[in-house]
């Protein structure tokens, strides 16, 4: 316990703020895919790299798991994950998804529907194209999460 007051006067003394630590804290997530997909292997690498737990379980039941969870066809991707009591579907970054974590709004989850090239897990020789992550409810509607640009 003097350990972690130490550490959090440390902190506070150096001017580092508590969103900052718990940036550092990992995030615990499950991720359903099918083996047939080698995409999905990069985002586990991507979410690993940004401080992630993750819970890998490859299944050709990648489709049910997506109706289990409520992810409708106008926002699936390849792969499914579950966060906390959110859902992740395709290839959102992890930025996106700690934002998600510490907002904790009303939602199912985010997505990023499809598979663009230049997503975690797609880079494609640096080829971006430009793509949302949506948010989305029981009601199936979507909200734009956050933007980002293509080339």
């Amino acid at each position: 316990m003097k350990i972690l007051k130490f550490l959090a006067i440390s902190l506070l003394v150096t001017g580092v703020k508590a969103e900052s630590i718990q940036a550092i804290q990992p995030v615990d997530i499950v991720v359903y895919r099918s083996p047939a997909c080698g995409c999905c292997a990069k985002w586990l690498a991507h979410l690993k790299e940004n401080n992630f737990n993750v819970k890998d379980i490859v299944t050709n039941e990648v489709e049910a798991i997506k109706v289990k969870y409520g992810v409708s066809k106008a926002m699936a991707s390849c792969h499914t994950a579950k966060a906390d009591n959110y859902i992740i579907e395709g290839h959102v970054p992890a930025q996106d998804i700690v934002a998600l974590l510490k907002a904790k709004p009303e939602v199912v989850g985010l997505a990023v529907p499809g598979m663009p090239a230049g997503t975690p897990g797609m880079e494609m020789g640096g080829k971006k194209e430009a793509y949302n992550v949506m948010s989305f409810d029981k009601e199936n509607h979507y909200r734009i999460f956050n933007s980002y640009k293509g080339d």
